[in-house]
């Protein structure tokens, strides 16, 4: 079982989307733009939901161009549109009486000349797009070309691996290279992390006290920290926290 979140708690989801928008418009405020590396399914589409519900409940009263900049999570997103009988009634509730996505100034930029156009733009954008980590894909330039304007943010709404550019920048880096560049980290930075996707240390113990009391439980997708005291959580089980090329025979 994963155990990424396995030493914390996660905070209460309600707050942190109040954290969102306090920080998208104190940056809108200064004229600034803001990154959210984003990861293409259900990431995106939550931080989509809760703009457009930000705006709706003017929450967010600055204008703002927002731009998903990923075709895995464009096409990701039409899929969600498409297909609402997959959803419980609270959210087809939703897809009757609105676009839970319709974004007033929303721009979906699949071509690589569009994305590149976003960094012309010196305020007012919310830009979206991955990886989440940082490790690849357009967000990377536009940490490039936003990283170092303080009146910029950079907003984190997933976990970071140590290691990735996104965990160098959340842990405190000044400069960080991107494609052989050394950016100044001059932005705001933010970590927001009542929306993720990972089960915390409770609900990870609650899901294996449920799982039927297994005589070994291997623990995988974790630091090696949060490893460690989730291991010591789990009771009447040898558990096993394989290391790099160690092989566990199943």
């Amino acid at each position: 079982m994963e155990s990424t979140y396995g030493n914390r708690l996660h905070k209460v989801l309600v707050p942190s989307i109040e954290e969102l928008y306090e920080a998208v418009e104190t940056t809108l405020e200064r004229g600034g733009n803001i990154v959210i590396p984003t990861f293409a399914l259900e990431r995106a589409q939550e931080i989509l939901y809760y703009l457009r519900e930000g705006i709706e409940k003017k929450q967010l009263r600055h204008y703002m161009s927002v731009f998903l900049d990923s075709p895995l999570a464009i096409s990701a997103t039409e899929i969600f549109k498409h297909h609402p009988e997959c959803f419980d009634n609270e959210a087809l509730q939703i897809f009757k009486d609105r676009d839970p996505f319709g974004l007033p100034a929303l721009k979906f930029t699949r071509e690589t000349a569009q994305s590149m156009a976003i960094n012309n733009i010196k305020g007012g954008a919310v830009i979206m797009a991955g990886s989440g980590m940082c490790t690849g894909g357009r967000v990377r330039h536009h940490l490039k070309y936003n990283l170092g304007n303080k009146r910029n943010t950079v907003i984190f709404v997933g976990y970071a691996v140590k290691g990735t550019l996104a965990r160098k920048i959340i842990d405190g880096a000044q400069r960080v290279r991107i494609f052989g560049d050394e950016i100044p980290v001059n932005a705001q930075i933010y970590t927001i992390g009542g929306g993720s996707a990972h089960a915390d240390a409770t609900e990870l113990l609650a899901w294996h006290k449920r799982a039927g009391n297994p005589a070994r439980t291997i623990l995988v997708h974790g630091d090696e920290e949060a490893m460690k005291v989730f291991a010591g959580k789990l009771k009447n089980t040898q558990v096993i926290m394989p290391s790099l090329h160690k092989i566990v025979e199943l």
